[in-house]
């Protein structure tokens, strides 16, 4: 995938990106939202094996770039012909808080339903993470369900989810 919308580029991310993926995974300030506020504790070895199966087919990761610099990171992955499972991290903290979420969300879903044709986009994001889904909602992602204390992060904190879900019709894209 390549889309790109004014000065935001998304790309397939690639051998290249394993070592900026390896530290923004390992960084538990950028996970911690994720549950893993002591990062991932991955290798760059082990990203570069996740990136080589990556197919259009299945899912990818993306890269977003913003002026040409890596700012964060996104992924799909198919759960049937129909639906697909989404996830983005504006990962520099720069990068925050500019509306460039919409944007790399608008840019991602046109894809998704208009060259891969999936009819259902879904998405979790922890229950506490209100920017978050003020976003999601913006760009019509209906609350599906809330999963009170359904898992632990490493801290050995319960935590608790909100799914969310966006057809084709409810879509309110930000992409002028």
């Amino acid at each position: 995938m390549l889309r790109s919308y004014g000065s935001i580029t998304i790309r397939d991310a690639g051998p290249e990106d394993a070592r900026q993926l390896a530290a923004w995974w390992n960084d538990g300030s950028v996970m911690a939202h994720a549950g893993f506020p002591r990062g991932l504790g991955t290798t760059e070895e082990k990203i570069l094996r996740l990136l080589a199966g990556d197919c259009d087919e299945t899912g990818r990761h993306l890269m977003i770039l913003h002026d040409g610099m890596p700012i964060g990171e996104m992924n799909y992955r198919r759960q049937d012909e129909k639906t697909c499972e989404i996830g983005i991290k504006i990962c520099e903290p720069d990068a925050q808080n500019r509306g460039l979420g919409k944007i790399c969300l608008s840019l991602l879903m046109d894809s998704l339903f208009h060259e891969f044709g999936y009819h259902l986009i879904r998405l979790d994001t922890n229950l506490y993470n209100l920017r978050a889904q003020h976003v999601y909602e913006q760009l019509g992602f209906v609350k599906v369900r809330v999963n009170r204390d359904s898992w632990t992060d490493q801290l050995g904190h319960l935590q608790s989810s909100v799914d969310y879900e966006c057809s084709r019709e409810q879509w309110n894209s930000f992409l002028k």
